[in-house]
């Protein structure tokens, strides 16, 4: 019987195809039957053998794809199990590793689209259509190769705090040109404005410094600050981008750079809460353009600022966030029991966490554009914990309280400074978000303290305490930097958070959907510097791995016109997203001049707009043909019916 079963399935153009299904530890044959969804696939016609793995992306899962087309017993492969984004590449990569052509397979998503979603029979009756449908696809696939373009081994990293710098050094040190666009006039960021970083306890300065260093004297890096791009056109390994300098108009800046007059330093140093000053600032607006082969987005984030009266913060001097106090710590040490701030003694400070991180919809109130920050900014509670501990070993005197919400001290080396914060006697208190600390102004008759805190202490079973201090310290957090213009400009994909959007957080984590573009750092989510540093390093490697053979290879899955069909109308040009990538030019078919769309396989997408839009059906995408989405169709509504009892499907 199995070798009758064995001659029926195959057919007549000699496609084996294989099945192999998933459990996905669990995942999947929690819920579909894959035993059996293993013995229907054997009685599809064209499928040479069907097995299951346990975890098919595995190293024993994509061994057993490999054996079964080096003793060719399959030449196609079906693999069931959880999303293709997901595992696609794995599999692909599997296959190319055998010598077969990797895009004779198709991918069947029976977790997210059946075993997430459906239980018992029915599950088992979708995965099995499922498995059928993308037979029905292989038998139509063909050979496809990777396009093949040209690669300039070009960066240009945008950004030219840390991790910019970080990503302009390791590609350097890789055999890459690299441009580096900085807004400001000076390199270092955000960093720049700390002193020590948590938790290694370096001074910023020092790491800013080094790295300025490394790239200014790096012949193949070349730094444009007061830089903006103002273009951007083209694909994967040759982009042009058009990068405008203007001198200096924030006051921000303006004001940075009076610190190097009279003689304050030199080009080169690191002026505290400043930065690196690398040369001298352009005096007129200056227009740029360069070809490059990658983009890298370092642009950073930006603190964020309280609103009026959030905590006191505008409407009381004594009320300061932590960067402020961490530069006024810094610019005017102090000595003896006490801190002193502006000139004031310091005997209480309150620090308070999550002020710009964690909000809550209907408790917190959204900003003037009805942004929330519901992310945690991740490093203000070991920023907070770091300055408590500083300020009780340094000044004794002065006595340090901490409301927070929790802490998340979550990286190596940070829980000890909550440790030595509690061993260093500072005061904590918890509270709720629905009830956060009041700041109030103290009746000055009865005390000198110019401000009362007043909370209810979770820790203390909801106890409403009362403190006086002289200062409050609200520990801001992290915010996406404005780059709206750049995010129009080249269709950068943007998260919930107002971060940019990697493709995957797991699997291709410094990655954006537009491939050659690349994440480092902070414009990403919220990081430490080591963080964000490692995530440069990961882009920097990734750029070079993409650039330094000269060419890119891209999957095929790209739209290609039949000349005979087009007439040359133009509807497909109308409708396609993305500007360029089809255009309707002179040639020649079948020896006549002819007019027909001609489409630019290195930017198109694969979409499909287009192919729904021609009205001769001159268009269709490369693996995902017409033919094979009728094949996929004819399978699902074939002859065996999917049981529809006890739920639908």
């Amino acid at each position: 019987m199995a070798e009758e079963n064995k001659d029926k399935k195959q057919n007549t153009q000699g496609e084996r195809v294989g099945v192999y299904i998933c459990h996905c530890g669990g995942n999947i044959s929690d819920h579909v039957d894959v035993e059996e969804v293993r013995r229907r696939a054997e009685e599809i016609p064209g499928v040479a053998v069907a097995r299951r793995n346990m975890f098919m992306c595995s190293d024993p899962g994509q061994a057993m794809i490999a054996e079964d087309l080096k003793n060719g017993v399959v030449n196609r492969v079906v693999v069931a199990s959880c999303a293709p984004s997901l595992h696609e590449t794995t599999f692909r990569n599997a296959i190319s590793r055998t010598g077969a052509n990797p895009y004779l397979y198709d991918h069947a998503n029976i977790r997210e689209q059946v075993s997430w979603v459906h239980d018992g029979p029915p599950a088992t009756d979708k995965a099995t259509k499922l498995v059928e449908a993308a037979v029905a696809k292989t038998a139509h696939l063909s050979e496809l190769s990777p396009i093949r373009v040209p690669a300039k081994k070009h960066v240009t990293v945008i950004g030219g705090g840390l991790a910019g710098m970080r990503a302009a050094r390791d590609l350097s040190l890789r055999g890459l040109e690299v441009a580096l666009v900085e807004k400001s006039p000076f390199l270092g960021g955000q960093a720049s404005q700390l002193d020590k970083l948590v938790p290694t306890g370096e001074q910023a300065g020092d790491l800013i410094k080094q790295l300025a260093d490394e790239i200014l004297h790096d012949e193949n890096v070349t730094v444009y600050t007061c830089a903006q791009v103002t273009g951007s056109e083209g694909y994967v390994g040759n982009f042009r981008i058009a990068v405008e300098r203007r001198p200096p108009e924030t006051d921000e800046d303006l004001e940075k750079l009076k610190l190097l007059k009279g003689g304050a330093g030199r080009v080169g140093d690191f002026f505290p809460f400043a930065g690196v000053y690398p040369m001298g600032v352009p005096t007129r607006p200056q227009e740029l353009d360069w070809e490059t082969g990658s983009i890298v987005f370092a642009t950073g984030f930006q603190t964020y600022a309280p609103a009026q009266d959030e905590y006191g913060y505008g409407l009381f001097p004594e009320v300061i966030t932590l960067s402020q106090l961490i530069r006024a710590m810094a610019e005017n040490p102090s000595s003896g029991g006490r801190l002193r701030i502006d000139g004031r003694e310091i005997r209480r400070a309150a620090f308070f966490h999550c002020v710009g991180s964690r909000q809550i919809p209907g408790i917190h109130e959204p900003d003037k554009d009805g942004n929330l920050n519901e992310y945690c900014s991740r490093v203000c509670c070991s920023a907070v914990l770091q300055a408590a501990s500083e300020i009780r070993e340094n000044y004794p005197e002065t006595l340090v309280l901490d409301y927070y919400r929790d802490i998340r001290a979550y990286g190596r080396g940070q829980e000890e400074f909550y440790e030595r914060a509690s061993k260093n006697n500072v005061v904590f208190m918890r509270f709720e978000p629905e009830s956060p600390p009041v700041v109030s102004r103290v009746n000055t008759t009865n005390s000198d303290y110019p401000l009362k805190v007043t909370v209810k202490d979770t820790l203390t079973f909801g106890e409403e305490l009362e403190a006086e201090v002289d200062l409050v310290v609200l520990a801001v957090g992290m915010q996406p930097r404005d780059i709206s213009g750049m995010v129009e400009m080249m269709k950068l994909p943007v998260g919930a958070d107002r971060f940019l959007l990697e493709v995957h957080p797991k699997l291709r984590p410094v990655e954006l959907a537009n491939t050659g573009m690349l994440l480092a750092g902070t414009c990403q989510a919220p990081m430490d510097a080591g963080e964000a540093c490692a995530a440069a390093q990961a882009a920097s490697v990734k750029a070079s791995n993409l650039l330094t053979r000269g060419y890119v290879e891209l999957d095929p899955f790209v739209a290609e016109v039949d000349l005979e069909r087009c007439t040359g109308c133009g509807d497909c040009v109308k409708v396609c997203p993305l500007e360029g990538t089809i255009r309707i030019e002179d040639g020649e078919v079948k020896g006549e001049k002819s007019i027909t769309a001609q489409v630019n396989p290195a930017l198109c997408n694969g979409c499909g707009i287009c192919v729904g839009a021609c009205p001769e059906g001159a268009l269709n995408i490369n693996g995902w043909t017409l033919q094979q989405y009728e094949a996929m169709v004819d399978a699902v509504v074939g002859t065996r019916q999917l049981s529809m009892e006890g739920e639908g499907i």
